[in-house]
């Protein structure tokens, strides 16, 4: 037993989400998820920030180039966000908008994800935890290449105290307690969970 570990639980009421860098031309050479699986774990992410109310913050690179701009529903969702199109800087970290924007919110967890996981989320997530931030790393709303640098961004940042999360993971733990809203975070699984779907659906049915 490592009686020196403290769990550090995400907290909604000290938490901002981050999007970096999930634009359509970035998004093509992602590898390590289908481009259907990757695009619903966004937006269930997306989504999550919603339902919870946390400030979320969009962020692109060099969106002029061959990245491209940013996924049109996350604008959708966000239309009073903090946007900020850096002009060039790879780390989003490096833009000084940028970080002003997350020093606003006021928060002390920083919930990121972004394309590709090696750069685009390793480098902002290494700068943030060295000026004191806890970063959660949600995985599966983060993309790159292959597997083989997926584990190598997530080793570098794991190293470095990040932790690793799944968007469902983040949802579950910033909701504490079924008992909070049993039809909302149901909702919020069903829409993005075929499976989870079909559970409410045969839970509905019993009643």
């Amino acid at each position: 037993m490592n009686s020196s570990y403290k769990y550090r639980r995400l907290d909604k009421a000290d938490a901002a989400v981050l999007l970096v860098d999930h634009q359509s031309g970035l998004c093509n050479i992602v590898g390590d998820f289908s481009p259907d699986d990757f695009k619903n774990n966004i937006l269930a992410l997306a989504d999550l920030a919603k339902y919870f109310k946390l400030p979320t913050i969009l962020t692109t690179s060099f969106e002029n180039g061959p990245n491209g701009p940013l996924m049109p529903e996350l604008k959708e969702l966000f239309p009073e966000a903090p946007y900020i199109a850096r002009p060039g800087n790879i780390n989003a970290w490096d833009n000084e908008d940028f970080v002003k924007a997350v020093r606003a919110t006021g928060k002390k967890q920083l919930i990121l994800a972004g394309v590709v996981t090696e750069v685009c989320v390793a480098f902002p997530a290494l700068s943030a935890l060295e000026e004191g931030y806890e970063v959660f790393v949600v995985t599966d709303a983060s993309g790159t290449f292959n597997l083989t640098t997926r584990q190598a961004a997530w080793s570098r940042m794991e190293a470095a105290g990040a932790q690793l999360m799944s968007w469902f993971g983040v949802a579950c733990e910033l909701h504490r307690d079924w008992r909070n809203d049993v039809e909302g975070l149901a909702q919020l699984f069903s829409n993005h969970l075929p499976a989870y779907r079909n559970l409410i659906t045969s839970y509905n049915g019993k009643k």
